[in-house]
């Protein structure tokens, strides 16, 4: 939902693509960097095969991949951004981890929150947002556009600065 964010800002349209993905080509801005959206049209868990097949497509360095995924560690409605690092149990994480054989990518990190209760996880991540989530989730996708902005225009690390900075009141 935050790549259609972006892409709608950018004037890009998704358009099928062989790697199993739908695809959007487009510049940040006049003159800017050449983005490739993509959204693969796997389940999530099965992710890194598309993500594979259009970084050997396009000739993508994983160095210059920005993965975009939800996070059950982060409170809902938050951003954060990552450099690296594991899985931390996310399975489409660890597929594309696997699939490309480096997790020297960037993550934009969009806050879930942790399940109430008792309730399963795999449960939590699949359900429907409820109606004060709804309400909240342009926001949180129009943040994470940004974040995703910031990293191309200014760098990972003055974009995590910015972004996983707490929040001033």
């Amino acid at each position: 939902m935050a790549l259609s964010v972006l892409a709608n800002r950018l004037g890009a349209t998704f358009k099928s693509h062989k790697a199993n993905a739908a695809v959007a080509e487009t510049r940040l801005g006049f003159g800017g960097a050449n983005l490739i959206l993509a959204k693969p049209g796997s389940y999530m868990n099965t992710s890194g095969g598309p993500v594979s097949a259009l970084m050997k497509f396009y000739e993508i360095a994983i160095e210059n991949v920005i993965v975009l995924h939800d996070e059950l560690d982060i409170p809902a409605e938050t951003i954060r951004l990552k450099q690296s690092g594991g899985h931390g149990g996310h399975n489409g994480l660890r597929d594309i981890i696997a699939a490309c054989g480096s997790n020297e990518f960037t993550r934009v990190r969009i806050g879930i929150g942790r399940p109430p209760g008792r309730m399963d996880t795999a449960d939590f991540v699949l359900k429907d947002f409820s109606s004060s989530e709804r309400k909240e989730l342009p926001v949180t996708l129009e943040l994470a556009a940004d974040a995703v902005e910031a990293v191309i225009n200014d760098g990972i690390a003055l974009a995590q600065t910015r972004v996983n900075a707490p929040a001033t009141e």
